[in-house]
C-alpha cells in the first residue's frame, strides 16, 4: 500500500472508499507475486532451453557442489557420460543424470546442485 495510513485515509474519505483502496493494494501485491513467480519459471525454462541447445562433448566431465551451511557439510559431485551407437529412444543425456542426482540430493535435504561442464553454460 502507499505511504498513506488507514487512519488518515478514513479521516479524509468514507469507509467504503478506504476499503476499496485497501482491497486494491492487496490484489496488486498478489499480482506482483504471481508476476515474480512467472518470471522465475520463464528464467528456468530459458536456462533449460539454453543448456539443451549446447553441444556437450562426448565423455565430457560435469561437476557441481552443494553445502549445508548449518551443518558445515559440503558435497561435490562429478560425472561423465559417453554413449555410443544407442538408438535415440535409449539415449541418456547429461541433463537426465543431473536431474536424477538433484532429485536424490533434495530428497535427503541437500540444496540443488548446478552442474557445469567444459562449456561455460550451466548444464541445469
Amino acid at each position: 500500500m502507499s505511504g498513506v495510513s488507514r487512519r488518515t485515509l478514513l479521516g479524509y474519505s468514507g469507509s467504503a472508499a478506504a476499503g476499496a483502496v485497501v482491497a486494491s493494494s492487496g490484489s496488486a501485491q498478489a499480482a506482483e507475486s504471481q508476476a515474480a513467480g512467472a518470471q522465475a519459471a520463464a528464467a528456468r525454462t530459458a536456462d533449460a532451453e539454453q543448456a539443451s541447445a549446447v553441444e556437450w562433448p562426448f565423455g565430457g566431465e560435469f561437476s557441481g557442489s552443494s553445502s549445508l551451511g548449518a551443518a558445515d557439510a559440503s558435497m561435490t559431485v562429478k560425472f561423465s557420460l559417453e554413449i555410443e551407437n544407442a538408438p535415440s529412444g535409449q539415449n541418456i543425456t547429461p541433463l537426465d543424470i543431473a536431474d536424477a542426482i538433484n532429485k536424490m540430493a533434495e530428497a535427503r535435504g541437500w540444496p540443488r546442485i548446478q552442474f557445469h561442464g567444459m562449456v561455460r553454460t550451466p548444464l541445469n
